[in-house]
């Protein structure tokens, strides 16, 4: 349980539930330990009265002369103990005249045993209810913080363990695996708690009435202890591998809800589906194997409980034929034999949990204990935001990605001043968005620095970094969310103005087609904007960048699904943001970039060329040959 130890803290902070359920758990056990006491007991004075009057009655001596001849009643042993707990509820009558009375005497403490039997149990199940409320209220409640923790590091991570990690891996962490996590920390619990509690309240009280019939009733027990250890550590090793399948399917799944229209154009239905049920079997003969492994529990407990059962009726009667021991406490040690079974039933079913839990735990924890590739600083240098705007530069800035080993960026550097627009272009593969990125310290470089400000990036904590950017990447993301939400994400929500919004989408040039829909501003979007069509995504993501009002401005690729009088629309929207606003734009298309400042012209991450829009065509050199084909290739269509 190396890693179930992590959760102590959790515990430390709902003492007060954990310990008012302990309570609970102690009067529900003394209540149902109580129970079985009246049973034997009441069989014991029942016995008595028999004997003493109905015995004599069945060996033929007539009621007259029975009542003749003891005209008082005494039984200290059995009596003395009810009237104890009963006062003078049960005490007999000072004379008996006939059997009539005696059966009226005799159904008094058969009633009054049945009444305070069903008394006990409905004080046990009340305190029984409360310890559900307390235990699993505080189970629910970690359940709760530890989903919030694993969502906060969802968002710490950087994108380099994006890469590395498939998301519906990621997604079990914070579903399976805490909700089984959550299964040790509400029912585990209170069941080990409660199994300790009634062991040692039985136990005391079975050795009390006798020790030697308890060592006999017990004797079974710790052959239970030996078959629940080696099944349980089985159950840890499968359950492990089982964690491991479901992720596995659902991440096939995941992946192709995600990719269900290019999964119908190509007709793949049918290979998706051999493919599924291929995972599908493997998860379930895993699941199989654990459930098989799991189902050894009940019969073992049942075997041994059982066993333990014939023992205490052998013995036991034993020693009230030699009189030891009363016949009634033969029925309570029954009771009592009894009483334990689920509770060691359930030392199967609490192992499975708490070996299931390590399981996940382990896998939450190693989630939990993955720092992200990306470090910053807690807070800015003392006067550095004092600084004046100086921009985005790059300088001598290389980066190789690790899981390919392609050098995408090679010696990279320019300097991007507040108020221009700095345009890269080049071939697929050249290294455009990775620049993007690398901007975005989405990355860090391996060679090089880059710095923003005057500051190098990794001076500064990411949250002020970021907070003075707009990013627009080339994989456009839009939530399931109203338009206006979608837009107004861009600013903290206690900022968001609706004017803003509006704002924001007329310099995205989108305001006219949000206008036309039903519900304008409130239209809901399905999963990743579908009921959009990539201009109106592109554009709206744009607008969500915009309204920031961001010192560095970065549009990876963000306008190829426009045309180009709206291209040049959203251009001149973004130039008019001012001189606090450096923009970074990434495009393959000349339309997008003939407006920019400064022009980088990229080849396998390498730059060969920059300068203006006009001393580049003049250059006669990799830029003009890329206007002349997209030209000629505009011509053509």
């Amino acid at each position: 349980m190396r890693e179930l130890l992590k959760l102590n803290p959790y515990f430390r902070k709902y003492p007060y539930l954990l310990l008012s359920g302990v309570i609970f758990i102690f009067f529900t056990n003394v209540f149902a330990v109580f129970a079985p006491a009246l049973i034997g007991e009441g069989v014991n004075a029942l016995r008595d009265a028999d004997q003493v009057f109905l015995g004599p009655l069945r060996n033929g001596i007539s009621e007259a002369e029975l009542f003749q001849s003891a005209p008082a009643v005494s039984y200290p042993k059995t009596l003395n103990r009810l009237q104890s707990w009963f006062g003078s509820a049960l005490e007999p009558p000072k004379q008996v005249d006939s059997k009539k009375e005696v059966l009226s005497w005799m159904g008094k403490i058969a009633g009054l045993q049945a009444g305070l039997f069903l008394l006990t149990y409905l004080i046990k199940g009340i305190f029984l209810f409360f310890t559900r409320q307390t235990i699993i209220v505080m189970s629910r409640r970690i359940e709760f913080d530890l989903k919030g923790r694993i969502f906060d590091q969802y968002q710490r991570l950087d994108a380099a363990f994006y890469r590395a990690n498939d998301t519906g891996d990621l997604m079990n962490r914070i579903s399976e695996d805490v909700s089984k996590v959550r299964m040790y920390l509400g029912p585990a619990v209170m069941y080990t708690i409660n199994l300790a509690m009634l062991i040692f309240l039985v136990v005391s009280v079975m050795v009390y009435i006798d020790w030697k019939l308890t060592l006999f009733a017990l004797l079974p027990l710790p052959l239970m202890s030996l078959g629940i250890y080696f099944v349980s550590s089985r159950i840890n090793i499968q359950s492990e591998r089982v964690q491991q399948k479901q992720s596995g399917l659902s991440t096939f799944v995941q992946q192709h809800i995600a990719g269900i229209r290019v999964l119908k154009s190509f007709q793949r239905e049918k290979d998706a589906s051999e493919r599924f049920t291929g995972i599908a079997d493997d998860y379930k003969s895993s699941v199989l194997s654990l459930v098989k492994t799991e189902a050894l529990f009940m019969p073992i407990i049942v075997l041994l409980v059982g066993l333990s059962t014939i023992l205490t009726i052998y013995v036991g009667g034993l020693r009230v034929m030699s009189g030891q021991l009363e016949v009634g406490h033969i029925f309570q040690f029954v009771f009592y034999i009894n009483l334990l079974t689920w509770p060691f039933a359930s030392v199967g079913w609490v192992t499975s949990l708490v070996q299931k839990a390590e399981a996940s735990m382990r896998r939450i924890n190693d989630f939990m204990e993955a720092q992200p590739a990306i470090q910053a600083p807690g807070q800015l240098s003392k006067g550095a935001n004092l600084l004046p705007h100086d921009g985005l530069a790059f300088e001598r800035v290389s980066f190789t990605y690790a899981n390919t080993g392609i050098e995408a960026v090679k010696n990279l550097s320019f300097h991007l001043k507040p108020g221009k627009i700095l345009a890269i272009t080049g071939r697929t593969g050249s290294g455009k968005s990775t620049v993007a990125q690398l901007a975005m310290r989405i990355f860090d470089p391996a060679k090089g620095q880059i710095k923003f400000n005057g500051i190098s990036l990794e001076n500064w904590p990411l949250n002020e970094f970021r907070k003075d950017t707009g990013y627009v990447p080339q994989d456009v993301f839009l939530f399931s969310d109203t338009i206006e939400r979608n837009i107004a994400f861009g600013l903290a929500e206690q900022d968001s103005v609706y004017s803003e919004v509006q704002q924001a989408a007329e310099e995205a040039h989108v305001a006219h087609n949000i206008e036309e829909f039903e519900k304008k501003y409130e239209t809901l979007l399905g999963e990743r904007g579908v009921n959009l069509s990539g201009g109106q995504k592109q554009r709206i993501s744009i607008a969500r960048a915009l309204i920031r009002k961001p010192k560095l401005l970065i549009l990876d690729d963000c306008l190829s699904a426009v045309d180009t009088e709206t291209e040049e629309t959203i251009l001149q929207s973004i130039r008019s943001q001012g001189e606090s606003t450096a923009v970074l734009l990434v495009s393959h298309r000349i339309s997008s970039i003939r407006g920019a400042d400064h022009v980088l012209i990229l080849d396998n991450g390498e730059l060969i060329e920059e300068g203006s829009p006009e001393q580049l065509i003049k250059a006669n050199g990799a830029y003009a040959r890329m206007v002349d084909q997209q030209e000629n290739s505009t011509f053509e269509d």
